[in-house]
């Protein structure tokens, strides 16, 4: 039996593969801007909305936030969440096995309700769900993982966190939690340094992370 108490889940490609639709998104919103730099979708990838408006939204550029922040949320509130392979079983295994679990992610509230809205069941497989608004600083900080450690009563080694971004490795790493990299926005050649072990999906996840 797993050692694990608790299991830590970002939210855009560990539980939803949502990264193929931001991808687009993004790479359309800054060909406007950036008509002749290419690759910045994939630049941000991992970051928060703050983040990404101080990284690129600055200077000239500053008075265009409120347009950008009106076009994402209109295209959150109509996107799909399909679940990344295998996730929604997963979870419910773990939780049979007695081992808490808990959301960990960039994202805000309002983008929150557009999952909540798609998957009405979504709530019932988590008992903490930690966003944007709950912390100060945000990954590659691990704030947001040691919070949801608190969260559930456990300390951060006795936790297994699974993430798809740089920072949000880093930041699952430096909180000390045992890390999985899900390999479904960076192959897993370039995500072995940052976690301990890499999936493409949870298919088979249970056993290959010896967690039964």
């Amino acid at each position: 039996m797993t050692r694990f108490k608790a299991a830590l889940f970002d939210l855009d490609g560990v539980i939803f593969d949502t990264e193929p639709q931001y991808t687009r998104y993004w790479k359309d919103e800054f060909h406007r801007y950036y008509p002749d730099r290419t690759g910045l979708e994939d630049a941000i990838k991992g970051e928060t909305l703050v983040q990404t408006f101080d990284h690129w939204f600055s200077g000239p550029l500053e008075a265009e936030r409120e347009n950008v922040r009106t076009r994402l949320y209109a295209f959150e509130a109509s996107m799909d969440f399909p679940y990344v392979k295998g996730t929604a079983e997963f979870i419910q295994a773990l939780r049979e096995m007695g081992i808490r679990t808990a959301v960990v992610t960039s994202s805000n509230h309002p983008k929150m309700q557009n999952v909540f809205r798609t998957h009405p069941e979504f709530t019932a497989l988590f008992d903490r769900i930690v966003t944007s608004e709950d912390i100060k600083h945000s990954k590659p900080a691990p704030d947001c993982y040691l919070k949801a450690a608190e969260l559930l009563g456990v300390d951060p080694a006795d936790c297994i966190a699974f993430e798809d971004s740089f920072n949000g490795l880093r930041s699952a790493l430096d909180a000390g939690t045992t890390v999985v990299a899900v390999t479904t926005a960076h192959p897993a050649v370039e995500l072995k340094d940052l976690s301990h072990f890499q999936i493409p999906d949870f298919t088979d996840a249970l056993d290959l992370l010896g967690l039964r």
